[in-house]
């Protein structure tokens, strides 16, 4: 029996069944867009989360509750759209009673004021399986304006906005597999930050721009990919953590430290097209909004992607993660 298809080749199995709808954004973006109330486009995202693969086993219902919600927001942020509400599906297994489940709502209530999002409706079912749940999400962007994957143009730069390892390196601490003084590598990975203030910096001058969820250099990729471009990034210029540049300074490889921190994915920075002329005006809104900001590669003509450290070339076997 053959293997089965990775998440991105099912995806792509699927457009067919968009029909031909424009508002699907041929399945090749983290979002659809639909016209909505006068003046602005509704933007739809959906992300789900399995304990297990998606949350440490045996994290805390409240934590898990709050990394939903943030990580489909972040979706919206890359989108530059205001979110206002979410459905909600939960499939509890038999180990979730009403203690569990009261605290999976309160990470909800607290996200839910945080962000100024409400509860729109949704599902909930039993599983004998892992705790499985999911979230719509929904937000306002400015009609046509929403930005999507599919807009860098040759020559833009490839700019991140957000630290770029903190995801994959807070995992390993989780896990207890690094030292993490303090524990902002940890804290990262369970509850990340949606760079939501991102939304006006992005209106004025972003092109294209994702969420990093899967990695660097795939969700770069799915930008270079959405508007038919080719790309090249150098990984010196990542913007680093104080945390990740500490442990990338103790690896001896530092072509194949750069490259696991590009590849690890659960950033959940935002990496954007911007045209050159506008560089500084852009890194200078974000950093005024006291997130860290690199270019770190630019848009082609000629497709496929060209990876550099220290001047030097290198291959990756892969791009980031794949379920």
């Amino acid at each position: 029996m053959p293997d089965p298809p990775d998440e991105f080749d099912w995806i792509a199995s699927l457009r067919p069944l968009t029909r031909g709808d424009s508002r699907a954004l041929a399945l090749m973006d983290d979002a659809a867009v639909l016209p909505g109330r006068p003046g602005y486009d509704l933007v739809i995202s959906k992300d789900a989360m399995v304990e297990g693969v998606h949350v440490l086993a045996g994290e805390s219902p409240e934590v898990i509750a709050r990394r939903l919600i943030r990580t489909n927001l972040s979706d919206l942020a890359a989108k530059a759209a205001e979110p206002f509400g979410y459905f909600l599906m939960t499939a509890w297994p038999p180990a979730y009673g009403e203690a569990e489940r009261q605290a999976f709502a309160r990470g909800l209530a607290a996200d839910g004021e945080e962000f100024a999002l409400a509860l729109l409706g949704g599902d909930t079912v039993s599983t004998p399986g892992p705790l499985t749940v999911s979230a719509t999400v929904l937000g306002w962007a400015p009609a046509g304006r929403t930005i999507l994957r599919s807009g860098a143009r040759p020559g833009d730069l490839l700019v991140v906005c957000g630290h770029i390892g903190d995801g994959w390196l807070g995992l390993k601490a989780a896990l207890g597999e690094i030292d993490d003084p303090g524990g902002a590598l940890a804290a990262h990975y369970r509850l990340p930050r949606p760079l939501l203030s991102l939304r006006q910096a992005l209106l004025d001058h972003a092109n294209a721009a994702a969420d990093v969820s899967d990695g660097l250099l795939a969700d770069a990729g799915h930008i270079a990919d959405a508007s038919r471009c080719g790309l090249a990034i150098d990984l010196d210029r990542l913007p680093l953590s104080g945390g990740a540049a500490a442990w990338c300074a103790g690896q001896d490889d530092r072509a194949a430290a750069r490259l696991a921190l590009a590849t690890g994915g659960d950033d959940y920075a935002v990496v954007c097209a911007v045209d050159p002329d506008g560089e500084d005006s852009f890194v200078n809104a974000v950093g005024s909004l006291g997130l860290a900001v690199a270019a770190v590669g630019r848009f082609r003509v000629s497709p496929g992607l060209d990876i550099t450290v220290a001047g030097t070339p290198i291959g990756a076997e892969r791009l980031g993660w794949r379920h």
